[in-house]
C-alpha cells in the first residue's frame, strides 16, 4: 500500500505520465476511472481499446522489482498464459522513470484483459475449478522459470526489511518477535523446485478475470509477486474466497479449486497443513505495510482519509491477533 499522501486523484500528473504512450482523447477527457492502493491505476483508451496507466513514486517501490515482475509477465505470455500484456511507450520502454513537479515516478502501461474479476461471477463448479487450475499452471510455469536479469526478492528479503523497519519502533515490540519467530520457523520448511519459486502474492477473486468465451482465466497485478512457497499463494487465495462464498459452501468450493490446481501442480498434504504459519507471515506483511503507509498524519485531513485510518486501525488489530504465540 501507498503512503496515504499518494492515494489522492492527480489527474494532472496521470496526465502527464501517459503522455510517454499513445492514447485517444485530450485533457480533461483522458481517464474514465482510476483506483489507488499498492500503486495508482487510470484507465484510458487507445484506438478504442482500455488501457491501464500504472505509476507509483520510486521512492516506493524498487526498480529491480518492477524489471523483474515485466520479465516473468514476458516468460508467462510466451507459454501462453493467460495474463496481462505490457504496452511499450513511445520510447520503446515497458517501464519509464518520469521526472515530474510531484516528484519522479515508475510508470507502465498495460492492456485490458478478457472477462470479468472472478469475484463477480457466481463461482460455480466449473469457474472454480478454472480458478485453481490457473494458479497451479502458474506455479508449474514458475517452477521451469530462470529469470533473464532482475530477480524479484524473496520471503527472506521481506521478512528482513519488516525487521529492519520494526528495530526502530519500541512500541512494535510484538510484532517484531512475529517477525523473527517467522524466520526461524521458514528455515525449518524444506525448499524445492516443487515448492519454493516466484508466486503472484496476491492471486485473489479481484487480480484473476474469467472469459467466458474461451472458458479460461486471465491474471493481472504481479506487483507484489516474491519468491516463497506455492502454497502461501494458495493460502491468500482461499483466504480471500471467504469474503464471497456462503461459509456453508466453502469447503466444497475450497476443494473444486484445489481439484484444478492439482490438475497443472502436483502440492503435498504436509505442505498445505502449513497453511497457518503462512496467515501469519501474510497477516504480519499487511500489517507492517500499513503501518508505513499510515505513520504520517496532517491538520484537517478529509473526511475519507480519517475514515480510512479508522478502517486500517482495524486491520492492524485483527492481523495482529496472532502475534508473537508459538508456531
Amino acid at each position: 500500500m501507498l503512503k496515504l499522501k499518494y492515494l489522492f486523484n492527480n489527474e494532472d500528473l496521470a496526465e502527464m505520465l501517459v503522455r510517454n504512450w499513445e492514447c485517444d482523447g485530450q485533457s480533461p477527457d483522458v481517464f474514465t476511472t482510476y483506483r489507488i492502493s499498492s500503486n495508482a491505476i487510470y484507465s484510458f483508451q487507445f484506438r478504442d481499446k482500455t488501457q491501464f496507466l500504472r505509476f507509483a513514486p520510486t521512492s516506493e517501490k524498487s526498480r529491480e522489482n518492477l524489471l523483474a515482475e515485466l520479465d516473468f509477465i514476458s516468460y508467462l505470455r510466451s507459454k501462453q498464459y493467460g495474463v496481462l500484456e505490457t504496452v511499450g511507450s513511445k520510447s520503446g520502454n515497458e517501464l519509464m522513470e518520469v521526472q515530474t513537479p510531484w516528484g519522479e515516478f515508475f510508470a507502465s502501461v498495460f492492456k485490458q484483459v478478457p472477462g470479468v474479476p472472478i469475484g463477480e461471477t457466481d463461482l460455480n463448479d466449473h469457474i472454480m475449478f478454472s480458478y485453481g487450475k490457473s494458479l497451479g499452471k502458474l506455479h508449474r510455469l514458475s517452477s521451469e522459470y530462470y529469470p533473464v536479469q532482475s530477480k524479484r526478492w524473496s520471503c527472506s528479503d521481506v521478512l528482513t526489511s519488516i525487521e529492519s523497519i520494526l528495530m526502530d519502533l519500541p512500541h512494535e515490540a510484538l510484532a517484531l518477535k512475529e517477525t523473527k519467530l517467522l524466520k526461524e520457523y521458514f528455515k525449518s520448511i524444506p525448499k524445492s523446485k516443487n515448492n519454493f519459486g516466484l508466486i503472484h502474492y496476491d492471486f485473489e477473486y479481484d487480480n484473476v478475470f474469467y472469459d467466458a468465451e474461451s472458458q479460461s482465466c486471465h491474471v493481472i497485478d504481479f506487483d507484489d509477486a516474491m519468491y516463497h512457497w506455492y502454497v502461501m499463494d494458495i493460502e491468500q487465495t482461499l483466504d480471500s474466497l471467504q469474503d464471497c462464498i456462503p461459509s456453508e459452501k466453502y469447503q466444497e468450493k475450497k476443494e473444486c479449486f484445489l481439484d484444478g490446481y492439482r490438475t497443472e501442480f502436483e502440492i503435498e498434504d504436509d505442505m498445505l497443513a502449513l497453511l497457518p504459519a503462512f496467515r501469519r507471515f501474510a497477516d504480519l506483511y499487511g500489517y507492517v505495510r500499513i503501518l508505513k503507509s499510515s505513520e504520517e498524519q496532517w491538520n484537517h485531513e478529509p473526511e475519507w482519509l480519517v475514515g480510512l485510518r479508522e478502517r486500517l486501525t482495524q486491520a492492524m488489530k485483527s492481523k495482529s491477533m496472532c502475534f508473537g504465540l508459538d508456531l
